[in-house]
């Protein structure tokens, strides 16, 4: 008999510690690279890291997804900054916190059910690949750009591709060794073996292969031809007291409320956050080896109480996260027990042990988010969308050319255009079932049997169709499956109805009986048959 797989938090913490630690892991440099584009104070991504964690995961209902600062938002967050000032724009964080509240209550999470599959995993396929292109400048030591940017144009005036030419000539064999230990750990570390050993099994990967990072990085510098400078490790916020640690919190000005561009940037963030918010939850739960469903009015709840928060104490706005919430998954996390450990260690790590954490070198995360990226976009995933056909791998390579070469939004909104003409075409074709019959011969009449919905959208395929029927032939049209029929699909037969007078075409309109007690425009239908239910 099947045992039940019991998922309680606190039954789950063998599996959610260690999922926890690659998270922070992963979570810290982005944190602090997402603050350093957006022109803010470095530790205020770390308190939005602090806010997603122990606040959004406490109120969400996402047993899986981790929250914190979003790349998506910093061209927002920049704008807003140099308009309002770092604590004017704080404000704006609360209030977009407020808005997302009135979101939910007013069940706008509804949308995110509203983005086809494909879409989705070609989301996700897409975010591995810009993860491997992203890291492996990274990996060789040029660190020019912050280790969490998913955008294609970058500030600087490059791009992805470029980042890469810049990386090659420039290669710091210590980072370069960095990384390859650091991946061969990793890869080691997800055989069978190693994962079932009684003792290597306790310990995750990337802790060791963060571990090796910093010995490696220790011992380079102990040689002048092979240092490390302080570009290639992480750079945290460093707090020599208690009181200095208060102090890299800041307090939100109120005095801007009387300015409408904090009420423009708080909508806009709300808008955004949301959008970013539904997608990365539709994502997850995709992931989700146990298939649960996550609320998403309750998440849009968690999302504005966890940038109230952030605000309230000088952090950046949150969003779910992909990156996270996919390296959550990938290491094992079952509960929403282990965003809420790496909450709590961001926030004890870096009051007391910032100095060690500023030793792990970026090309030992690399190697990480090299794992991540992969398992995000793997061959499998590719063919298993191509064996299902045009319709659903053309809208999917959309999306994964969209978000690399753009960002997530644009990209998600390319593959949503494809997908929606697919949508569109299908119905355009398939409307109705039609037996052509005997061309020309009254004795066998063609058969147009409409579907149990019949929509605006199929208004094209239904004119088409009624217009190339042959003169001198016998047409039944068949409702009796029909539940709902547009009016203007209604008006579009009323029409035929009176050509068909001149085209020698008799009309036999069925369906009459059980469509009597439908809708307005279905009862128009059976008026329709009621003024010509004979042969014409």
């Amino acid at each position: 008999m099947e045992t039940r797989t019991n998922l309680s938090p606190f039954k789950n913490l063998r599996h959610d510690l260690p999922s926890s630690i690659v998270v922070f892991l992963v979570a810290m440099p982005l944190c602090l690279g997402i603050a350093l584009a957006s022109e803010a104070p470095l530790f205020s991504g770390i308190i939005a890291g602090i806010a997603g964690g122990l606040v959004v995961t406490v109120a969400s209902g996402s047993p899986l997804g981790v929250s914190g600062p979003a790349a998506g938002l910093i061209i927002i967050v920049v704008g807003a900054i140099r308009q309002l000032g770092f604590e004017g724009f704080l404000v704006a964080v609360v209030l977009a916190g407020v808005i997302q509240l009135i979101f939910g209550f007013l069940k706008a999470g509804i949308i995110g059910y509203y983005f086809p599959s494909v879409v989705i995993k070609g989301m996700l396929s897409a975010i591995g690949i810009t993860i491997i292109l992203k890291q492996i400048p990274h990996a060789f030591g040029y660190d020019e750009d912050f280790i969490g940017d998913l955008a294609f144009f970058q500030k600087d005036g490059h791009n992805t591709i470029s980042e890469l030419s810049y990386a090659f000539n420039e290669i710091i064999p210590a980072a370069l060794i960095i990384t390859l230990v650091s991946l061969a750990i990793l890869l080691i570390w997800e055989r069978p073996a190693v994962k079932k050993h009684k003792i290597l099994g306790l310990v995750q990967g990337p802790l060791i292969a963060v571990l090796a990072g910093i010995g490696l990085a220790v011992w380079f510098n102990g040689t002048s031809d092979m240092s490390l400078d302080a570009e290639h490790l992480v750079s945290l916020p460093v707090a020599e007291s208690f009181d200095d640690f208060l102090g890299l919190f800041t307090l939100p000005d109120f005095g801007v409320l009387g300015n409408y561009q904090v009420y423009v940037a708080a909508l806009t963030i709300a808008v955004v956050a949301s959008i970013e918010t539904l997608l990365c939850v539709e994502a997850t739960d995709k992931m989700d080896p146990y298939k649960r469903v996550t609320p998403t009015n309750r998440e849009l709840k968690a999302q504005g109480l966890g940038n109230i928060a952030s605000g309230l104490i000088g952090g950046l706005p949150v969003t779910q996260v992909i990156v996270r919430s996919s390296a959550n998954i990938q290491s094992g996390g079952r509960t929403k027990a282990s965003a809420f450990i790496h909450g709590l260690f961001l926030l004890i790590t870096v009051l007391t042990i910032p100095h060690l954490l500023n030793m792990i070198p970026k090309a030992s995360l690399a190697a990480i988010l090299f794992l991540v990226g992969y398992k995000l976009a793997k061959p499998s995933i590719f063919k298993s969308i191509y064996k299902m056909g045009h319709e659903q791998f053309i809208p999917f390579i959309v999306t994964i050319v969209g978000i690399v070469f753009t960002d997530l939004l644009k990209g998600i909104g390319l593959g949503m255009v494809v997908a929606i003409f697919y949508i569109l075409y299908k119905n355009y074709k398939i409307p109705f079932h039609f037996n052509k019959g005997q061309v020309g011969n009254k004795t066998e009449p063609i058969l147009l049997q409409l579907s149990e919905d019949v929509s605006f959208l199929n208004k094209a395929g239904i004119q088409h169709t009624l217009t190339e029927l042959p003169d001198n032939s016998s047409v039944i049209i068949d409702a009796s499956r029909t539940r709902y029929i547009h009016p203007d699909v209604i008006e579009i037969i009323e029409d035929f109805k009176l050509n068909a007078k001149t085209r020698n075409i008799d009309i036999d309109v069925r369906g009459m009986e059980i469509n009597t007690d439908e809708s307005s425009s279905v009862k128009a239908f059976a008026q329709l048959v009621d003024n010509g239910n004979t042969k014409q």
